[in-house]
């Protein structure tokens, strides 16, 4: 665990692990609200997480934070990636917002350690668009990896997944009580 200043959560770096990472836009603005900077956000997430040779295998992006799930391959890249995909989101959300910085606030890691960890944290970044009153259909939300789950693994799988572990209902992250 690294933790250099009071403010900055401790952040866990571990090999070959599957890591849940949310990460907050300064002030809770909404500042991700236009469609396109959704997709250039998650652009960017993807071509960070390949650069380093992390798997990307879930996302949701909302109009004020974002929760990622990945597996490390070098735990210690953690910071190079959110460093890359922050700084180079920021100048494109800066160019459309015309907003102040700074842009992000921080980033949140947690290291599910067994399956229903695991499953409980996947539910609720598929849920969050839902929670924040996006969309009462999550395959009418298209900045989230439901649609690509659901059209793999189809809809009793997604079903039973959700049943399985419903535990995602009384996850409290903080960092996303936004």
């Amino acid at each position: 665990m690294l933790k250099r200043h009071p403010h900055t959560p401790a952040h866990l770096f571990i090999d070959d692990t599957s890591y849940f990472i949310t990460s907050a836009i300064y002030n809770k603005r909404h500042l991700l609200v236009h469609s396109e900077l959704k997709n250039q956000l998650l652009t960017i997430i993807q071509e960070s997480f390949e650069l380093f040779n992390w798997k990307l295998d879930d996302w949701v992006i909302l109009d004020n934070h974002y929760h990622v799930i990945g597996m490390s391959r070098k735990g210690t890249d953690l910071s190079k990636i959110m460093g890359r995909i922050h700084s180079h989101s920021a100048t494109l959300i800066r160019q459309v917002t015309h907003c102040e910085l700074p842009v992000w606030w921080n980033y949140w890691d947690y290291c599910p350690s067994h399956e229903k960890d695991y499953f409980t944290r996947l539910n609720y970044l598929l849920m969050n668009p839902i929670k924040h009153g996006y969309v009462d259909n999550l395959n009418d939300y298209p900045f989230s990896s439901f649609s690509r789950l659901f059209n793999e693994v189809g809809r009793e799988t997604c079903v039973k997944q959700f049943q399985t572990y419903p535990e995602y209902k009384q996850l409290v992250i903080e960092e996303d009580d936004l």
